[in-house]
């Protein structure tokens, strides 16, 4: 239910999934995953893909221990492991006619709101040109202090960001049991939560695989992030082939659901930012437009106050300084400044560059 009722999906594939214990790479795994996304796709559904794998598959092709390896090398495997990772995903899905792209994070991309505003301006885009991306942490640039650590909670900041409805992390465990069902015959799967309590955690012993670094205790923090972002989030075993198929079909997974909606999460996140930066006088028009859901052009714009960059959160006010709405500004207010009142078609003119034509998307804009 929750997957055929989501439009943008996020898919997390672990390590262990594309590599097994003898190192070798699980081809035929993958080549059955892209018939889940070959389906996924043709029922109009958005897709992102976060893999894991770039310094598992390093460490392969030059016959390392990964364990043993220190972080400045890590960042070198994980530089050529990246290459091998991406002709892997390109050739497999190129079989079933999929267009890919990839798109490197480090942390900092997610935690800066201009960075987080481009990162899902990039995805709407590649959206609309029908290519699915492939998310990876930037492992060979980013430090341990700046590193997720692991791909789940990449992949909640992900789904967070491009505003998905779902996230499924695909490992090699069912979901969440009450205990650990290798040890214990009575232990039961968990199929829905709703508060991840103090019983939840308890359930979470951290587990790490050979090849991944995420054990459950990541799995449950990036639920964290799903449920104060308006989306549905499911752990599912991944090792099983068409696992997004058996997903649909059997249900056989950890559902945890949403506090708020995804709307709610995203005013949420636009309205709680610190003090705005600046704000703009707008005309009765632009008023009627915004009231009517849509983005502020620069045509409406009379007046420019303070001094604000890009993804700048800035207050909205007509000519009696009633502030209208808040919102997360496309340009600088020295660019502003430069094309107010003036038709979107005068923007590259006026500014000598291309660039966006609203000033504030309605996507980045909250009304008062």
């Amino acid at each position: 239910m929750y997957l055929k009722n989501s439009k943008t999906i996020v898919i997390k594939i672990g390590s262990s999934l594309l590599i097994d214990d003898k190192k070798t790479i699980r081809q035929k795994w993958l080549l059955e995953f892209t018939k889940d996304i070959k389906e996924l796709l043709n029922n109009k559904k958005n897709l992102i893909i976060v893999s894991s794998g770039a310094i598992a598959l390093g460490c392969k092709k030059l016959n390392l221990n990964k364990k043993n390896l220190k972080l400045d090398k890590s960042q070198a495997v994980a530089s050529i492991g990246q290459i091998e990772l991406m002709n892997l995903f390109k050739k497999t899905f190129n079989k079933k006619k999929i267009n890919l792209s990839q798109i490197l994070l480090t942390l900092e991309d997610t935690e800066q709101r201009r960075r987080a505003i481009n990162a899902k301006r990039t995805f709407d885009n590649l959206f609309k040109l029908g290519f699915v991306p492939i998310v990876n942490e930037n492992d060979s640039i980013a430090t341990s202090e700046i590193k997720y650590g692991d791909n789940d909670r990449l992949a909640s900041r992900v789904a967070q960001i491009s505003s998905a409805d779902c996230l499924i992390l695909l490992s090699d465990v069912d979901g969440l049991y009450t205990k650990n069902p290798k040890i214990y015959k009575d232990a039961k799967l968990i199929k829905e939560i709703k508060n991840i309590d103090l019983n939840i955690e308890q359930f979470a012993k951290k587990s790490i695989g050979k090849h991944g670094t995420g054990g459950m205790k990541t799995k449950i923090d990036a639920a964290r992030i799903c449920q104060i972002s308006g989306c549905v989030m499911a752990i599912a075993n991944g090792l099983s082939e068409r696992p997004i198929k058996i997903i649909s079909q059997k249900n056989n997974c950890t559902w945890f659901l949403p506090k708020i909606s995804k709307l709610d999460a995203r005013k949420k996140w636009i309205i709680s930012s610190i003090a705005p930066k600046g704000e703009l006088i707008i005309d009765e028009g632009a008023i009627n437009a915004l009231k009517k859901g849509k983005s502020l052009l620069a045509a409406g714009i009379k007046q420019v106050k303070g001094k604000f960059n890009k993804g700048d959160h800035i207050k909205i006010l007509d000519k009696n300084m009633t502030e209208h709405a808040r919102g997360l500004s496309s340009f600088t207010s020295d660019e502003i400044s430069k094309i107010k009142g003036q038709h979107s078609n005068k923007i590259f003119e006026l500014l000598g560059y291309i660039t966006k034509s609203e000033v504030i998307h309605k996507d980045d804009m909250v009304e008062i």
